[in-house]
């Protein structure tokens, strides 16, 4: 009930502007404790307000020194609004700013060493653009399950005092679209007491959980700028033979796909034109998607629940997957609490999980968050994926580790005998069914140190494979059998 009220003391004073008292006002009173019995902070509830449509600089005015602040991520980065969010922290000294988020797109200017003191970053899942600032102490990120992020909101770890979204126009009856990312924005711009929204002629206006009144918006701030673009890399040769391996040897006809973007993914996709009905269920996925859709190798026809649609929980790609996903019913936007829910992904048919990572020690443990003590991404949907995979009900899913062989530029094997030191497992060896590298296929499940090691090292580069059978039988005192 607190965050009701407290919710409510924003949209009480932003409706003064109706009378023409003016941003000043509402800032002066937004703090207020009001009660109105017609109030919901449901956020497709339309409530008898309108935004206040103002400049970027005008809008992060309202955050103050201590205030914690949720900027939504990936392609939905809010970026002209995180920019004038710096430029406001610098310009009035502000301090101790929070700001948490997960992968987020741009410079992220609040990270950046002139902002040290006044803005503290908070990764649920980290970007490049933050590594720096996590590696030098000046920024923090939390491990996390992709499906728990909504949980910090939820059970008030988090509690934000403004968010910052990105979303679609306003129709004619006032609902705006998250757009490309549901994922844990709707639960973080729910418990917050201000919502600045970004509003963009360019993002795509999406289905699913997705749909928000703007009159929940304290501040509205209009742009029209293209979003952020990822992907559209050629593969390597290696990546083509890993997606080659998984396409003719673990994906079969109906089966249910998860995948992210990247090379090895895409190489997946190319090679899965000719199959049938295959379904998605996902976090994310890429521009390969669409090609299979056009070809009726993607129907969605076998899916128990959400037939005929492709689910997903945020995006981020070409400009050829925001027009996809425009205002196509095919698409479903989910909360990610409910997309990497394990109940959920095991009901789905032949459920094929593939993830990537960093590196595999000779047990099959599994780093995919960092390099050494270096903090690199986060947990993602690895691990939701991997067990919901696991436990399908047909008892048909497979759950894939992909990784090149070798690191390319350091010519080290990614299979390693000893994780590096400070490194951190995310998948344990105990989840962990199939690794696929360039050279082949590797069963894990079900198989003895010994075995595992035998099978791994039977997938890493054959530069490395006497070196690792040699630790293989440091490590476990026998030598590694099939």
């Amino acid at each position: 009930m607190a965050s009701v009220v407290q919710r409510f003391s924003s949209i009480f004073s932003n409706s003064l502007l109706k009378t023409n008292w003016g941003l000043s006002a509402v800032l002066a009173t937004k703090n207020n404790n009001r009660n109105y019995f017609g109030y919901s902070k449901e956020i497709s509830q339309p409530l008898n307000r309108e935004p206040c449509w103002v400049t970027a600089e005008e809008a992060v005015k309202c955050i103050k020194s201590g205030d914690s602040v949720f900027l939504s991520g990936a392609a939905a980065t809010p970026i002209e609004l995180a920019n004038a969010m710096a430029e406001h922290g610098k310009k009035n000294k502000l301090k101790d700013v929070m700001v948490c988020h997960m992968h987020t797109e741009g410079p992220a200017a609040y990270a950046q060493p002139d902002c040290e003191g006044i803005f503290r970053s908070n990764s649920f899942f980290m970007a490049a653009n933050v590594r720096k600032a996590v590696a030098e102490g000046r920024a923090d990120a939390t491990p996390i399950f992709l499906q728990d992020i909504p949980l910090l909101f939820h059970k008030g770890i988090i509690k934000p005092d403004v968010a910052i979204v990105h979303v679609s126009p306003p129709d004619r009856h006032g609902y705006c679209s998250l757009g490309t990312s549901v994922d844990c924005v709707r639960a973080g711009l729910t418990y917050s007491k201000i919502i600045i929204a970004q509003v963009n002629k360019q993002m795509p206006r999406t289905f699913g959980d997705g749909i928000v009144h703007q009159s929940h918006f304290d501040f509205a701030v209009a742009v029209d700028t293209p979003l952020p673009q990822h992907g559209g890399g050629k593969s390597s040769p290696e990546e083509k033979q890993i997606g080659k391996l998984i396409a003719e040897n673990l994906i079969v006809d109906g089966a249910t796909l998860q995948m992210g973007i990247g090379s090895i993914p895409d190489a997946v996709l190319d090679g899965l034109g000719n199959y049938k009905d295959l379904g998605i269920h996902t976090e994310m996925f890429s521009e390969g998607v669409i090609g299979l859709v056009e070809k009726g190798a993607v129907t969605n026809n076998n899916k128990p629940i959400h037939t005929g649609k492709i689910v997903t929980s945020f995006l981020i790609g070409s400009q050829r997957l925001y027009d996809f996903i425009n205002d196509n019913p095919m698409i479903l936007m989910k909360e990610v609490n409910y997309t990497n829910n394990a109940a959920v992904i095991r009901v789905h048919p032949k459920m094929t999980a593939i993830n990537s990572c960093i590196e595999v020690d000779l047990t099959g443990q599994v780093v995919s968050d960092s390099i050494g003590t270096r903090m690199y991404s986060g947990f993602g949907g690895q691990v939701d994926f991997t067990r919901g995979a696991a436990e399908g009900l047909d008892g048909k899913g497979k759950p894939i580790i992909a990784l090149q062989s070798m690191n390319n530029k350091t010519k080290d094997s990614k299979i390693v005998p000893f994780i590096k030191q400070g490194a951190g497992v995310v998948t344990s060896r105990a989840h962990v069914h199939y690794v696929v590298t360039e050279h082949g296929i590797a069963e894990l499940f079900g198989k003895t140190l010994r075995q595992r090691a035998y099978a791994l090292i039977n997938v890493a580069h054959p530069d490395h494979r006497a070196n690792l059978e040699k630790a293989a039988y440091d490590r476990l005192k026998t030598m590694p059998c099939p």
